[in-house]
């Protein structure tokens, strides 16, 4: 799973997804800050942020440092980071961008995510210099932002097609994708019900076959969200000097399961707003359930009733838990998302939530939530003008 580790902003580092090309060859020495209040907050590696203030722009002006928000579908990366005979986000993504601009360059991401987790929307930043192909040695204006995003994209749909750029910007170049994001938002996919999960939905989910009770799992998240040790919701991997963290936002969703297609009485209500604009659609939005209770569609035939939805899948209720926060520990996100689950099961009650956060021990944990389920939504910035 993706959540942040000894870095306050690196998000759940697979144990094997260390990066091989460490930034600096001597190792940070790390410092814990004390605000006003003297409430400690989240450690910080001193070298680390005064070589983003002290350090000169990039020695090579002639690079141009570019900003790459990604998606991807984690089911066939071994992870994020570059690792070696194994088929990488990085790995795969420094290979379209060698063959775009026709030399090796070196890429790093804000959220270094495990093997099966998906990315609606991680970012990197990648330096590129762009020489002329006519006349070797010539160096040009850099590219464009939508340039490099057409031109990656080509040779990424060429490998997989599992992963691809969905937007780029130009960035100074001491602007780092890790250290200068603020805020870093997780999704996890729950489906419930006894139904095989459909083949639309294999590895982008977790199928559980109990029904999950909504009111209960968000009472078990007033419990965890805010500041708190987290150290019951840390993997024995864990590289962070502190396992407080603070959880932004953390709240268990009910949606409509994807994908979604309408149902005959859908229909028929579109179609009358079509011949009657007056006519509203309704509030009914909880169209998974209803459609696993629902007669609409049956008809009594010659030899009985027949069951004219016959062939038509039975859709699971789907949840979505948020999690959201500066940073997170080492699978912080999926065991926080394996003692959700347990509530909602019934396994656990609400004080058992907080006994277990009290008991700051990983072995007081459910077991975890599978990687499938989890989506690295969205990384936060502030910006600056583009270069």
């Amino acid at each position: 799973m993706t959540n942040d580790q000894s870095q306050p902003l690196i998000s759940e580092i697979s144990k094997h997804s260390l990066d091989p090309r460490p930034e600096s060859p001597q190792r940070r020495s790390k410092i814990a800050k004390v605000n006003d209040d003297n409430i400690a907050v989240d450690v910080v590696e001193e070298e680390e942020q005064k070589e983003l203030v002290t350090r000169p722009m990039n020695p090579n002006p002639r690079l141009q440092r570019y900003l790459i928000a990604i998606e991807y579908i984690g089911t066939r990366f071994a992870g994020a980071q570059q690792q070696t005979n194994c088929r990488t986000v990085v790995g795969v993504l420094e290979e379209a961008f060698q063959k775009f601009v026709g030399q090796p360059v070196s890429i790093f991401c804000s959220s270094r995510t495990d093997a099966g987790v998906h990315a609606l929307s991680n970012v990197c930043h990648v330096d590129v210099e762009r020489i002329s192909k006519r006349k070797p040695g010539e160096v040009l204006p850099p590219h464009k932002p939508l340039v490099v995003q057409r031109a990656v994209n080509h040779f990424l749909q060429k490998n997989g097609g599992d992963i691809m750029v969905i937007d780029v910007r130009r960035v100074p170049a001491d602007f780092h994708a890790r250290y200068k994001a603020q805020e870093r938002t997780y999704f996890y996919r729950l489906l419930s019900g006894p139904e095989w999960v459909s083949s639309f939905e294999k590895d982008r989910a977790w199928h559980v076959p109990e029904s999950l009770d909504l009111p209960a799992m968000q009472k078990a998240c007033n419990v965890l969200v805010g500041r708190h040790d987290f150290s019951s919701f840390r993997a024995a991997a864990c590289q962070a000097n502190s396992p407080v963290r603070t959880l932004e936002e953390l709240n268990v969703t009910e949606v409509v399961s994807t994908p979604y297609f309408p149902s005959i009485s859908e229909r028929l209500r579109s179609n009358s707003v079509m011949e009657d604009p007056t006519v509203s659609l309704g509030s009914d939005t909880n169209y998974s359930r209803t459609s696993l209770t629902s007669n609409e569609g049956k008809s009594d035939g010659t030899n009985g009733e027949a069951c004219q939805d016959f062939g038509l899948r039975r859709k699971h209720r789907c949840f979505v838990v948020t999690a959201r926060a500066r940073s997170f520990l080492y699978h912080q996100v999926r065991l926080l998302v394996g003692v959700l689950k347990a509530v909602g099961a019934g396994d656990l009650t609400v004080p058992d939530v907080e006994r277990i956060l009290e008991a700051k021990s990983i072995t007081a944990a459910s077991p975890m939530a599978p990687a499938c389920g989890l989506y690295l939504g969205h990384v936060k910035y502030d910006l600056p003008p583009e270069t």
